[in-house]
């Protein structure tokens, strides 16, 4: 299956892909952290008919379900589309003085200005964590910002 993504300047992205009975379907990942699942008319990209909103917390919900390691993955691609936005993955170390503690308490976002976007844990994907999100040894975080940003991430995490 083809899916194609769509930069949607000042709004997010916009995912499309035909299912198994011929209908096109669309996602839009907006900036804000909601989704738009979207049904095409005719298969015009101008004419999504809505299906369902999603707030962040509701879509987190559905991408666990439906197999959220691939999350990681669209931010990474989402940073392709925007000039000077990378995206950098930290290791949580044993040796972290944030190990077992909560996310929160990095600040690193007030710090660097860079965002974790989300929390991999093994075979899990914790998309948008909560400041309240224990971060654990071996967690592999999701960051996008400036390469400053980044860098400022891993050095907290670090220690």
């Amino acid at each position: 299956m083809d899916v194609t993504e769509v930069l949607l300047p000042g709004v997010g992205l916009r995912y499309e892909f035909t299912n198994h009975e011929g209908d096109r379907v669309g996602i839009v990942a907006e900036r804000t952290g909601d989704f738009e699942l979207v049904v095409y008319v005719g298969g015009d990209p101008d004419e999504g008919r809505p299906v369902v909103r999603l707030n962040s917390e509701e879509a987190d919900a559905v991408a666990e379900i439906l197999g959220a390691p691939r999350i990681a993955e669209r931010f990474a691609d989402l940073t392709k589309e925007v000039p000077g936005l990378l995206s950098g993955q930290i290791e949580v170390r044993s040796t972290s003085p944030y190990a077992n503690l909560p996310m929160g308490r990095t600040r690193a976002r007030t710090r660097t200005g860079a965002s974790i976007v989300a929390i991999v844990r093994g075979e899990d994907v914790i998309a948008s964590p909560k400041p309240d999100e224990v971060l654990r040894a071996g967690d592999v975080l999701v960051v996008i910002g400036t390469r400053e940003g980044i860098a400022g991430v891993d050095q907290i995490i670090q220690g």
